[in-house]
């Protein structure tokens, strides 16, 4: 089987200008677009959290598809499963809005949709080659790769870095 891709943070690339905010509502939106999205009944939610910690750290936090998923066990209705790519997804055909699950997820990145009384949660954009919030960052701060990918890249960069410190 081969290595799913996962939402990374390059959090020195991260501005915390919210754009990925607004891709995820917008893409989750009826209409897809941002006009018609902002008139929308119920507001579409977005699935992406820009949290500013002080005093100047910004972080943009995603569903990371746990691998023993607290909230998939604590669902009492089964509204909460996994897809063949591994991606934990919520039914809300399903959902009865019991909140279990916004509860106990160690991230607190599910949202609770008070106006359907539903849950929501990243679903990685499963009609998108690349999810609308990482597509829409503007520095690049969201990347959409496998684990070893990112590593990899990471260890190129911090190796770079070391290289180029030895001139000094």
């Amino acid at each position: 089987m081969s290595q799913p891709k996962e939402i990374f943070v390059v959090m020195s690339r991260c501005t915390a200008c919210k754009t990925c905010e607004i891709a995820c509502a917008v893409e989750h939106s009826g209409s897809k677009n941002l006009y018609g999205a902002i008139s929308e009944k119920p507001i579409p939610k977005s699935r992406v959290y820009v949290e500013w910690v002080a005093p100047d750290g910004k972080v943009p936090i995603v569903c990371r598809h746990c691998e023993d998923a607290p909230c998939m066990h604590a669902c009492i209705s089964g509204a909460i499963s996994r897809d063949d790519e591994g991606v934990v997804i919520t039914d809300s055909d399903k959902c009865i809005g019991c909140w279990t699950c916004v509860m106990v997820c160690p991230y607190g990145v599910i949202g609770r949709h008070l106006e359907e009384h539903k849950a929501y949660r990243c679903d990685r954009c499963p009609d998108r080659e690349i999810p609308a919030c990482v597509s829409s960052c503007p520095t690049e701060a969201l990347v959409y790769q496998t684990v070893d990918a990112f590593s990899s890249d990471a260890r190129k960069d911090v190796a770079g870095e070391m290289l180029a410190g030895e001139g000094d």
